[in-house]
């Protein structure tokens, strides 16, 4: 069974930075590609950023892109989501996610998810 651990959320204001780390755990991180989600008050769980198991490929969300690089450190079991310039409309709880193979964007056929970690950017 695959655990997966976030942490780095916080309150920052308009323009700010945040790191966002995940910790897995239960299966080998190299064999899993990884990535993230958010979900915020009202709305739908939404795609973020993945990256491959070896860390050769990412791809990201249009709401993000420039703005957020995804990575992992595979000896250390960790991802990270290196977040700039956010925005209050980044406001959301951000699930670290893995699987088995590609990281789907419908959440729906993801298979692991975290807890979560609340990300809140103020105006």
């Amino acid at each position: 069974q695959v655990q997966l651990v976030e942490s780095g959320g916080g309150l920052v204001r308009t323009g700010g930075s945040l790191r966002l780390s995940c910790v897995a755990s239960g299966l080998t991180l190299s064999t899993l590609a990884m990535g993230w989600f958010r979900q915020a008050p009202g709305k739908e769980r939404e795609f973020v950023a993945a990256i491959s198991w070896s860390g050769s490929s990412t791809y990201s969300a249009d709401s993000v892109k420039g703005r957020v690089t995804i990575s992992r450190d595979n000896a250390k079991n960790t991802m990270y989501l290196q977040m700039n310039s956010l925005k209050p409309e980044d406001t959301a709880v951000y699930y670290c996610v893995a699987d088995l193979s590609r990281i789907n964007r419908d959440p729906r056929y993801v298979r692991y998810w975290g807890q979560g970690t609340q990300v809140t950017v103020s105006s």
